[in-house]
């Protein structure tokens, strides 16, 4: 039996077409933030360059974890789609594995994995008690 309650106009667009739409906007906030956050803070200037990478970590895990959540069969995709730009940085940037780039990146790939899985978790859940 299908509830009553008002959806979100998220819950009708496709889970590949959020987890694209997710990606762009998290690579135009880490992109925004990194040109930035050097000259407002005036930290070290690794730490400043690690401070983008860490919120666009925490930005994919959580549209992961919602994306999975609404829809949990997209758990296969949703991840590697939101993780594209890293894992296009790891094929293609020469440099990649060489600089400590690699690091904060595969922790995003660890973090949105255990999210997603996080998701995948409450969205049965839910999907059960409706």
């Amino acid at each position: 039996m299908e509830t009553k309650g008002k959806k979100s106009i998220l819950s009708y667009i496709p889970s590949l077409a959020q987890a694209i739409l997710w990606v762009i906007a998290s690579t135009l906030v880490l992109f925004g933030i990194g040109e930035g956050v050097g000259n407002i803070l005036k930290i070290n200037e690794e730490i400043a360059g690690a401070i983008p990478y860490i919120i666009f970590d925490v930005l994919i895990a959580i549209g992961c974890f919602y994306i999975v959540k609404w829809n949990p069969k997209s758990i296969w995709y949703v991840p590697l789609i939101c993780n594209a730009i890293g894992i296009i940085a790891a094929i293609i940037e020469p440099t990649f594995w060489q600089t400590s780039l690699w690091m904060l990146y595969c922790g995003g790939w660890v973090l949105s994995l255990v999210a997603s899985i996080l998701g995948l978790r409450v969205g049965k859940r839910a999907g059960k008690k409706g």
